[in-house]
């Protein structure tokens, strides 16, 4: 029987037994909260080196994304086997009564939007066609500043150094239900 070897946790500072295959390396208790803080200091020291500082960014990274989407049609769409998700995760969710509409009519929709920026990236993806980063952010701004000039149309345009506005009330009147 051999030595049982227990390390300090970096992140909790408790005593656990780490993994036999990863003993040398593992710093961090099984945790979540611990194995969140792995995973974060993961991600920065990867980010520090140098090679890796414009990984996501620029022009060559979208173009070598661009081909690799080129060679895997759809990848990103494709479902993943079992029971829909979304369909567990709408039915356990319980109603709220809400009493101040306008409180709430301005705070909702924040609210579902940072609960679940998943659906809203997806849904910007599937939109325009690309799941592209920098086509994916560029579309987010147009329409956080088309959001703007609805919620407030007497200063249209004037937010984040956008001359003009997004809004179209013609168009919106005669807009179909999708």
């Amino acid at each position: 029987m051999g030595l049982i070897i227990k390390k300090k946790c970096k992140h909790c500072h408790k005593l656990f037994i780490p993994d036999a295959r990863n003993i040398k390396r593992q710093e961090y208790c099984h945790l979540p909260a611990c194995r969140k803080a792995s995973k974060a200091d993961s991600q920065r020291r990867w980010l520090q080196k140098p090679q890796n500082h414009d990984h996501f960014r620029g022009a060559i990274n979208c173009e070598r994304v661009r081909q690799w989407r080129a060679l895997h049609p759809g990848y990103w769409r494709r479902q993943k086997s079992g029971p829909d998700a979304l369909q567990d995760l709408l039915n356990a969710k319980h109603s709220v009564i809400i009493t101040d509409t306008f409180k709430s009519a301005t705070s909702a929709l924040q609210d579902l939007l940072i609960l679940q920026p998943d659906v809203i990236i997806g849904l910007i993806a599937n939109f325009t066609g690309s799941a592209l980063q920098d086509d994916i952010a560029t579309s987010v701004r147009r329409l956080q500043q088309l959001g703007r000039d609805i919620l407030n149309p007497q200063n249209k345009g004037a937010h984040d150094g956008y001359q003009g506005s997004h809004y179209d009330p013609k168009g919106a009147q005669s807009a179909q239900a999708v």
